[in-house]
């Protein structure tokens, strides 16, 4: 299953991309969440996988390259598209080098385009993961990772976050709504 999270403040472009890609047969079985609130779309981010993220670059409450970031830090392995209307080279520059981008989208967009960006970023996600598997279980074998390691890594993958736990000067599990 394709998981997209799509990110613009306007609802408008976010309906528009979901019919498109609704008839898109390319990129079936697509499964997608849309947010028009970027710091709604980094809080999910934290919480289930997806391997592309596009994002809109201008928006009120965090930019594009905001949410890019974020992603990049929480999920390492999925792929992030900017679709604009902006084509300043500054912040283009700054979203390929903080968010490590990898396609720009204009907007509007021509629906072909766009279907085959997605189609390769899928893939590109896709070859991704099975290259860090393949590399994971070469050291495994040779000793340089554990099997916990290896089984760790995977369960990241899966579940971003999950193996992130906060401790408590007690030893207990701190909870992200424990005051501590």
């Amino acid at each position: 299953m394709n998981r997209l999270m799509m990110v613009d403040d306007e609802e408008n472009v976010l309906r528009a991309l979901r019919r498109v890609l609704e008839r898109a047969p390319e990129l079936a079985p697509l499964e997608f969440e849309c947010f028009t609130d970027p710091r709604a779309a980094m809080a999910r981010l934290t919480e289930a996988p997806f391997d592309v993220v596009m994002s809109d670059f201008r928006m009120p409450d965090a930019d594009g390259v905001s949410v890019l970031s974020h992603a990049l830090a929480e999920q390492p392995d999925c792929v992030r598209l900017i679709l604009s209307a902006q084509a300043d080279m500054g912040a283009l520059v700054r979203a390929i080098n903080d968010a490590r981008i990898h396609r720009f989208l204009p907007k509007p967009w021509d629906e072909d385009t766009l279907i085959g960006a997605l189609a390769e970023a899928f893939r590109h996600h896709a070859e991704q993961i099975e290259e860090r598997r393949f590399a994971d279980a070469q050291r495994l074998q040779s000793g340089v990772i554990s099997a916990e390691e290896e089984a760790r890594r995977e369960l990241e993958r899966q579940t971003p976050g999950i193996t992130r736990v906060k401790w408590g000067p007690n030893g207990e599990v701190l909870l992200d709504d424990d005051p501590d």
